[in-house]
């Protein structure tokens, strides 16, 4: 959870800059795909809902009412869906900097969100569906149950009473369904992998561990969840107290002034922003900390840690040659730390390593010197010496 807000407070510009620009764009195409649609079925929209009193609307006007409806309808949701892919996607792709303390840009992380959003929103579409089928299907053997009672002439109340006794053994179902395909996206960003290939990964990774995956998320959501009402809350009541006299004024009557439009303005601006920032925090927290539980799962597991390591360091530029075995005079110490290059954080996105998959071929790296014996060669390892360490040898060594 710290590190969750840790990752936000070092990379809130990258994260705010991506969130903003995804949902710009999202509100963006959802208004042009209203207004598209309103001008479409402009000379229907009166007569279906002004009808005369008393009168039904007629077909001919609340057929292509219904179908624009519903069309809208698919079109948002789709539209939303995929802006939740590129949202979900570019939290990983933060991660994989921060695991090794990289900074990172806006421009890198907004192609690495759109490079893997493909695969994330097939990982999240497969997700929903697998996770909601127990829940579908008690919908789909209640359903028919429960038209049959209201069409009979006796409706029987255990048909309701049913719905309930269906989904109480569903819902605990799909929880556990959901939980173990719920790093799905982090694997398709950090390893690059498929959306089927991402959930096999995730019901790998959740194995064993999944008790305390579940405890984390579960605290995780409602962190998110609180501190995002904390978040919406100021401007919810700015944005209601604000329209609160200019509601009133209304009621009395007249047309509305200049001012009444413009604090109507400004009160709904309030509102939508503090549903915008509320939002915006709860996807990122949400995602990092499951991001995290992949890398953690990972590092448990597989030793990714080391493997992040050697591939920085194979892909470090000007890294010096690791120093030979044996004792080293303390001045030539001293004197190769100062020298010696730093790691800087200077790799492009193109460059960055990626987590790999433990299958895949990693390359090779040379031991490092820790592991090496602190002997001279051809020298037994238990056999005291009495020289100097600053004092050369009468016999050849590899130096």
């Amino acid at each position: 959870m710290s590190s969750s807000f840790a990752t936000l407070g070092r990379y809130w510009k990258q994260l705010a800059g991506v969130m903003l620009a995804v949902l710009g764009l999202c509100l963006l195409t959802m208004s042009l795909l209203a207004g598209i649609t309103v001008a479409a079925v402009y000379d229907h929209l009166e007569p279906v809902f002004d009808a005369p009193y008393g009168q039904e609307p007629a077909a001919e006007h609340l057929t292509p009412v219904i179908v624009a409806a519903v069309t809208l309808f698919v079109l948002l949701f789709a539209v939303g869906l995929l802006s939740m892919a590129v949202l979900t996607a570019l939290c990983p792709a933060i991660l994989q900097e921060a695991v090794v303390g990289r900074p990172t840009t806006f421009r890198a992380m907004w192609r690495a969100a759109l490079r893997r959003t493909p695969s994330v929103l097939g990982a999240l579409l497969l997700t929903g569906l697998i996770a909601g089928a127990p829940v579908l299907a008690a919908l789909a053997v209640w359903i028919p149950v429960l038209v049959v009672s209201v069409s009979a002439e006796e409706p029987s109340p255990g048909a309701v009473l049913l719905l309930p006794l269906l989904l109480l053994p569903a819902i605990p179902v799909s929880i556990w369904l959901g939980t173990r395909l719920s790093l799905a996206p982090a694997v398709a960003v950090m390893e690059k992998a498929g959306s089927v290939a991402a959930l096999r990964r995730s019901a790998a990774l959740v194995k064993g561990a999944w008790w305390r995956i579940f405890g984390i998320t579960l605290i995780g959501s409602m962190i998110a969840m609180s501190v995002a009402y904390l978040i919406q809350m100021p401007f919810q009541l700015v944005g209601t107290f604000g329209m609160i006299p200019v509601m009133a004024e209304g009621s009395e009557g007249g047309d509305p002034s200049t001012g009444m439009i413009v604090a109507l303005v400004i009160g709904f601006a309030c509102i939508m922003i503090g549903s915008g920032v509320s939002q915006m925090f709860h996807i990122g927290y949400t995602q990092l900390f499951s991001g995290l539980l992949y890398v953690d799962q990972r590092i448990r597991r597989e030793n990714l840690a080391q493997a992040l390591l050697a591939e920085l360091a194979a892909q470090a530029p000007g890294a010096a040659p690791a120093p030979a075995p044996g004792p080293v005079p303390t001045d030539a110490a001293a004197a190769a730390n100062a020298k010696a290059p730093t790691l800087t954080p200077t790799l492009t996105d193109a460059d960055a390593p990626t987590v790999a998959h433990p299958d895949r071929p990693q390359p090779r790296t040379d031991p490092e010197p820790e592991t090496l014996p602190n002997t001279l060669p051809n020298e037994p390892a238990d056999k005291p010496t009495d020289k100097p360490a600053d004092k050369p040898t009468d016999r050849p060594t590899d130096d």
